[in-house]
């Protein structure tokens, strides 16, 4: 690293005199931003200051990077007013000191003077100069939007004015993804590094990009933009903000006080130092870097809001709100501060007082996407209906609200009393659950932007997922789902928000296993691979698999590993040490606190026993499995065993296959990933006409497959041919769980249920049959009808048939039923 950095200093200083050495004037500016750029900014400064009036500009602007605004600002007036070389930037940055500081009005005054000279005879400006107005611009977009345009037809301008010139592209991009307009801020820094391979700036740009995006790459690329410039202020708190993000809140704090040490006028590393000390508990802490701020500006809104937006974004999000009112307090017309304000609200499940707020920032910031997307899901939310449970709201689009309600309502409400005995903890209700039929949906309700992976999340009290809709059948069980996110409301709550990600992915993990047979995560051959290959993260640093994964599979390793943690704990020591260890975080514990007080174990030690554990817990299986690069598929005995066996069943050699897929199943029992053993056996007995033992392997399959689809629906189909009609409804029944749109297994299930004297069931599926708006509606009333007989409710039933007789009075088998209905009961009778 040091050797690319010198490299880096010679080939920027190449051609310039050593600086004991006579100098050119006109090389001089160069110089001194040269060694600015790449972080030697005292030797800049001498370089500055020898080079005299010519040089006020590129002395003020290394003055600003080191945190020296007074004295930076008066020299920018003073080039200004003499018209010295780069007066235009100086002006430029005048105006955006100024609305740094809060004085919008002066702000707005000097960048009208650029912009409106700009517009004169901007024509005849050179690069540099347009660049400034495009600064100029950006500063007048903060009081009105349309500005934000002509920024960037400036900076194209300078573009093309004087195509060699990194800056207006590196600005350019800064723009786009402070609007959030990721794909053209990657190529505006690509474009920059194409003419400087090695710019700070542009590699800081990207690694921005990447930590947008989630990336593991983001902290080696912040990395990287450091080895170019280490004095890079913005770069050290990007490391910082990803530190941050994995609950390493040592080294955020470090890189906070390197950039400070840089600039200690960067109100950005107060705010991050203050997350540092909330997150922490460390009131004291806290105070001073709130206080420092306000010693740089007088109302210092982007401390409280980039607080805000740190909090939130370690889910505490009661106290991101709190923020952000301070934010919009000491400046009620700040875009950022009024749109994460909204943001927050929003997750808390304030919708209007969201929304509010949500539409006055994007009146005054019209491009940018993440308030853009959110105003307009709001607006198709308007169409959504709201149905109430006892403890619950299930808001999900009009046309699936009834159906998804018949079953995710008495789910939530199982779930609420099983989790509230496990937790000894209630959260406030109602809880709302909002359901989202197209992904990108959910992903803008989650992030803003399309394209998140995830299937749910859990703001506390409000939850949000995709429903069964947005995704094809079998790709998903929305019932584990519901459950999983829902058990975030209780750890969440318990431990104040104070709980590791890892911790509370873990729990929601292990408590869908516990709901429902199959439902959860479960071992992979790569998971014990790579734990065999010793690729699996320590559980010390397990929260950087939820962050910052280090390869694709890593984030699905992390969920599992972690419910694995959990697993062992409360076999060990039992469910109450799981509350003991969310209720020390809630008092101020960090992990390896947590792991001494509640377990008795270093966190070294804790690593050592948990893959003790899971050497045993798995030791069949990894004894069949090779050891996994991450690179080639994994390989061993049960890979290799599993293959035979899908290759004998194939060649029709059946007897061969059922004995080698036999030892397969015996090698891996949990493994339920694609061609399990299961599958193939189920192949094998059906090509042998054993249908019995066929739909026997698949329930073997399916009690570990949340979302079995096919495999459900063959066995339900076989059960129902063998006569075993309770099997055949189970399997139904967890079909529902992976999709429950078909009309048909809704009415095959109310058939079953009815046939199994199950009438409370089977009048749940007929409604659901209703729901659905089927192509015969009568024959669909009357059905339920007849289903609310079956189940006692006698004066329901006569409503219902009542109401298909309206519309079809020659209905036979209605008039039928409702002389049935009106027949007095045994019971009239006997009175």
């Amino acid at each position: 690293m040091i050797r690319a950095r010198t490299a880096l200093v010679a080939a920027l200083l190449s051609g310039f005199p050593s600086p004991g050495a006579a100098q050119e004037p006109a090389a001089l500016p160069q110089r001194a931003r040269a060694l600015a750029e790449t972080g030697h900014l005292e030797e800049a400064e001498r370089v500055a200051r020898a080079g005299g009036a010519p040089l006020t500009v590129v002395l003020a602007e290394i003055l600003r990077l080191r945190g020296r605004l007074a004295s930076a600002e008066s020299l920018f007036a003073e080039a200004a007013r003499a018209t010295l070389p780069g007066y235009r930037a100086a002006q430029a940055a005048l105006a955006e000191l100024s609305l740094e500081r809060g004085d919008r009005a002066a702000a707005l005054r000097r960048a009208g003077i650029v912009s409106a000279a700009y517009e004169r005879d901007g024509g005849r400006w050179p690069a540099e100069d347009r660049t400034a107005a495009g600064r100029a611009y950006v500063v007048l977009g903060s009081d009105d939007p349309q500005a934000f345009r002509a920024a960037l037809r400036a900076f194209d301008a300078a573009v093309a004015a004087d195509p060699a010139l990194s800056e207006p592209r590196i600005r350019l991009g800064d723009l786009f993804l402070d609007k959030y307009n990721a794909p053209d801020a990657r190529t505006s820094y690509d474009e920059a590094l194409r003419l400087a391979p090695n710019h700070p700036r542009a590699l800081l740009g990207l690694a921005k990009l990447l930590a947008f995006d989630g990336s593991s790459a983001a902290t080696a690329a912040a990395r990287k933009s450091l080895a170019a410039n280490p004095s890079l202020v913005p770069a050290h708190l990007l490391l910082g903000r990803l530190h941050l993000d994995a609950e390493e809140y040592d080294s955020a704090g470090a890189a906070a006080r390197r950039a400070l040490a840089v600039d200690s006028a960067a109100v950005s590393g107060w705010a991050l130092l203050g997350a540092v000390a909330w997150l922490s508990g460390d009131s004291a802490g806290f105070a001073r870097a709130r206080d420092a701020a306000q010693r740089i500006q007088a109302k210092p809104v982007e401390f409280f809001r980039e607080v805000a937006e740190a909090v939130a974004r370690h889910r505490l999000y009661a106290d991101a709100v709190r923020f952000g009112q301070e934010a919009v307090t000491l400046d009620s017309a700040s875009p950022s501060a009024l749109g994460g304000l909204g943001i927050n609200e929003l997750r808390l499940g304030r919708m209007e007082e969201g929304r509010a707020h949500l539409e006055r920032a994007f009146a005054r910031d019209p491009y940018n996407v993440w308030y853009k997307n959110t105003l307009d899901l709001l607006d198709e939310m308007r169409g959504f209906r709201t149905i109430s449970t006892r403890r619950f709201r299930i808001v999900a689009p009009a046309k699936q609200s009834e159906l998804l309600a018949l079953y995710l309502g008495p789910l939530l409400e199982e779930a609420y009393d099983s989790l509230a005995a496990r937790y000894e903890y209630r959260p406030t209700t109602p809880i709302r659950i909002e359901l989202y039929d197209r992904h990108a949906d959910f992903s803008v309700r989650t992030a803003g932007l399309t394209g998140i992976g995830a299937l749910g999340v859990s703001f506390g009290n409000m939850l949000a997922m995709d429903s069964p809709s947005a995704r094809e059948p079998g790709s998903f069980n929305w019932g584990s789902t519901a459950w999983h996110e829902l058990t975030h409301a209780f750890t969440l709550g318990l431990s104040a928000h104070q709980v590791p990600r890892w911790v509370s992915e873990g729990l929601s993990v292990l408590e869908e296993h516990r709901a429902r047979p199959g439902w959860g995560a479960g071992p992979s051959v790569e998971f014990l691979a790579a734990f065999k290959a010793g690729r699996l993260l320590p559980v010390s640093r397990l929260s950087e698999g939820f962050v910052r994964p280090s390869h694709p599979a890593e984030l699905g390793f992390s969920y599992y590993e972690a419910s694995l943690v959990c697993e062992m704990i409360e076999r060990d020591r039992g469910r109450s040490a799981l509350v003991a260890i969310l209720k020390g975080y809630r008092d101020g514990l960090d992990t390896p606190g947590v792991l001494k007080s509640v377990l008795g174990m270093t966190a070294a030690e804790f690593d050592a026993r948990f893959f003790a554990w899971l050497r045993e817990r798995f030791a069949g299986p990894l004894a069949a499995i090779a050891p996994w690069d991450g690179k080639s598929p994994p390989g061993g005995e049960f890979v290799a065993t599993l293959r035979s066996g899908r290759e004998l069943l194939e060649q029709q050699r059946l007897d061969e296959a059922k004995a080698v897929l036999q030892r397969a199943a015996a090698l891996f029992p949990e493994y339920a990933g694609a061609g399990a053993p299961e599958l193939l056996l189920a192949r094998v007995y059906l090509a042998k006409g054993d249908q019995r033992a066929a739909a026997a392997a698949l329930s073997r399959h399916t009690a570990r497959d949340e979302s079995a689809w096919d495999a459900n629906a063959e066995e339900a189909r076989l059960r129902q041919a063998i006569g075993d009609a309770a099997g055949a409804a189970a399997a139904l029944e967890r079909m529902l769980w992976i999709s429950p749109y078909q009309a048909e297994m809704h009415q095959r299930l109310a058939s079953l249920a009815e046939q199994l004297r199950d009438y409370a069931r089977a009048l749940r599926e007929r409604r659901a049959v209703v729901a659905m708006g089927p192509a015969d509606p009568l024959e669909a009333r009357y059905q339920l009808a007849r289903a609310l007989a079956q189940a006692g409710d006698v004066a329901a039933a006569r409503r219902e048939v009542l109401h298909v007789l309206e519309t079809a009075p020659g209905f036979e088998k209605a008039q039928a039923l409702l002389l049935e209905l009106r027949k007095p009961s045994p019971e009239e009778n006997r009175r």
